[in-house]
């Protein structure tokens, strides 16, 4: 049997050009067992698992029994998953997002150090293809030289362990954080060595909103580096996260241009702010983006 094709690298003859997923943080209302069943009875291939309250809690007492049921659930339903981060409270009830990486005091920021740490061995034991993160916000009264600082400082002991691991981890630009753009990834990568284990979550919303190439440039210009892809429709200098066809988004030219770099990784709907209707919205979105997908009638792509 041929090796699976790692994320990010063109994939073999043959090789289904999109796997497309749901993530849980838009299926907030419904128990973790249901939203996977509900996502396998679409026809989704995968799953962007957030680690929560609702649905796999990082800090339960019991949390390593409910990664194995976890586990078990994903191979029998054959989805693949990738563990996300960004969970609004889960550190902090009530300050959202928070502590980060980016925090003054740095037991505030070795709290978020350990939820990524968490992150990491959950993904080995779910078999997570990635784990994604983000800066983010700069605080208030830093200068951005120690904001870059302290992120590098801060990632050192997770890309440690997503290398023991051999999982990587998916750095996203997120509009308004530290590390919000493309070419913030980059400055992230080089300050860092440009780590083996450090890849890019591309979300194409964002790209949209504020990136000055186009989102299918922007698949192209970070293939070698992409390992986790969110997807949702966006209109420009507005950090919305709109369901598909409510923005500006041109989506076959970006899974075109997914499919013509190679990516095998899990291109994931993220629509947290429609959670309260995520069913309908899990079931709209898998026919979009698969008719998005489709070549145009009588191509030979």
């Amino acid at each position: 049997m041929s090796p699976e094709p790692r994320p990010g690298v063109p994939p073999t003859a043959g090789t289904q050009p999109h796997r497309f997923g749901y993530g849980t943080n838009g299926l907030a209302d419904l128990r973790l067992d249901d939203a996977l069943a509900l996502l396998a009875d679409l026809g989704y291939d995968g799953v962007g698992l957030t680690l929560d309250h609702m649905h796999l809690d990082p800090y339960a007492p019991d949390a390593a029994a409910r990664t194995r049921k976890a586990a078990h659930l994903l191979d029998a339903l054959g989805l693949e998953v990738t563990v996300e981060t960004g969970a609004r409270y889960v550190l902090d009830p009530r300050r959202k997002h928070g502590p980060t990486l980016l925090d003054p005091e740095p037991e505030d920021r070795a709290r978020r150090v350990d939820l990524l740490i968490r992150a990491v061995r959950i993904a080995t034991d779910l078999g997570a293809r990635a784990v994604h993160c983000f800066s983010g916000v700069l605080p208030e009264g830093t200068d951005p030289d120690t904001g870059w600082k302290r992120l590098a400082d801060s990632l050192a002991p997770v890309l440690d362990a997503a290398g023991v691991a051999g999982i990587p981890l998916a750095v996203e630009p997120e509009p308004g954080h530290l590390l919000a753009t493309l070419a913030d990834f980059h400055r992230l990568r080089l300050e860092l060595g440009d780590p083996e284990d450090l890849g890019l979550t591309l979300d194409i919303g964002h790209c949209q909103c504020l990136e000055p190439l186009p989102p299918a440039d922007c698949v192209r210009a970070v293939a070698p580096w992409l390992r986790h892809v969110q997807i949702e429709d966006m209109r420009r200098g507005v950090h919305e996260h709109l369901p598909f066809g409510e923005g500006e988004i041109d989506f076959p030219t970006v899974l075109a241009a997914l499919a013509d770099v190679g990516y095998q990784g899990l291109t994931v709907v993220e629509l947290p702010r429609h959670s309260h209707a995520g069913p309908h919205y899990a079931e709209l979105s898998l026919p979009f983006l698969r008719h998005a997908a489709a070549p145009p009638q009588g191509s030979t792509r």
